[in-house]
């Protein structure tokens, strides 16, 4: 898996992270520094653990699964990316009643953000990619990502914040496919 690919689900799985960092500050809840920097760490520090702790999972069946293992990455990323875009086309109102960078509502919105990036770490494990480069990607560009639609947020609102799921659920379908692709190429 190259760079390219690297970056590429890394944006993807960011785009969560970055739409509720999107909403916290469409809502007024990253007014300062303090909560700017909670939001874009969390966010980028539970990206970059979860992979991790996939990847740490799956190593030990790698032997076991070579023979499919990219229609188990295909499996994971489909029903992550397919996931996101439910979610993102939910008309449910997500507007956040409490501050989200504070507390155990941050950690749950940290957890709930990067469940996909255990997935990916699993399926790298299964893909035999060294787990250190891509989680350290995942976490930079995650709270990168959160940092830049925290200034979004601020100025434009809540217009892109569902859209940018979707545009993370496509982005992974596509690593999805392109893994299967490759495997038969």
């Amino acid at each position: 898996m190259g760079t390219i690919d690297i970056m590429v689900i890394a944006v993807g799985l960011a785009m969560d992270a970055a739409a509720v960092s999107l909403a916290a500050a469409a809502g007024g809840f990253a007014k300062d520094g303090r909560a700017v920097f909670r939001l874009a760490f969390h966010f980028g520090l539970f990206q970059f653990m979860m992979p991790v702790i996939g990847w740490g999972l799956g190593v030990g069946f790698v032997s076991y699964l070579k023979a499919f293992d990219h229609w188990i990455a295909f499996g994971l990323l489909s029903f992550v990316g397919s996931r996101m875009i439910l979610s993102g086309m939910d008309d449910k109102d997500a507007t956040l009643k409490k501050d989200p960078s504070r507390g155990m509502t941050m950690v749950m919105l940290s957890v709930a953000t990067s469940i996909d990036a255990l997935a990916i770490g699993l399926s790298l494990a299964m893909l035999e990619v060294n787990i250190w480069y891509p989680s350290a990607a995942i976490g930079i560009i995650t709270a990168a990502m959160s940092l830049a639609a925290i200034a979004i947020g601020k100025h434009l609102g809540a217009l892109f914040g569902k859209r940018m799921e979707i545009v993370g659920g496509l982005i992974l379908l596509f690593i999805g496919l392109r893994i299967v692709f490759l495997e038969f190429s």
